[in-house]
């Protein structure tokens, strides 16, 4: 049921891969035996594969740090844009 909930709500990708036949075979064969499509049982495996990492962070460069604090100095000078289309239409 979480996996149902994972895919309504979150952004997806699909992605082709070519597997030896013998080892779709082998891959559907154990998908069975579970009562799950291929599909479903590869996204389980590769989300018990994952599920103890953290997800990667960066530390921001010196320009973008340098930029942020700019823009937090300076957002007073902010306005409110409700149609970005015309705004940047008419620039």
């Amino acid at each position: 049921m979480v996996l149902y909930y994972l895919h309504m709500r979150t952004p997806q990708a699909q992605i082709k891969i070519n597997l030896p036949l013998r080892f779709k075979e082998f891959v559907e064969s154990k998908a069975s035996q579970f009562g799950m499509p291929l599909a479903a049982y590869i996204k389980h495996v590769l989300l018990k594969e994952i599920e103890d990492m953290q997800y990667p962070t960066y530390e921001a460069s010196e320009k973008v740090i340098k930029e942020t604090k700019k823009a937090l100095r300076e957002k007073n000078r902010a306005i409110e844009v409700k149609d970005v289309h015309k705004f940047f239409k008419d620039l």
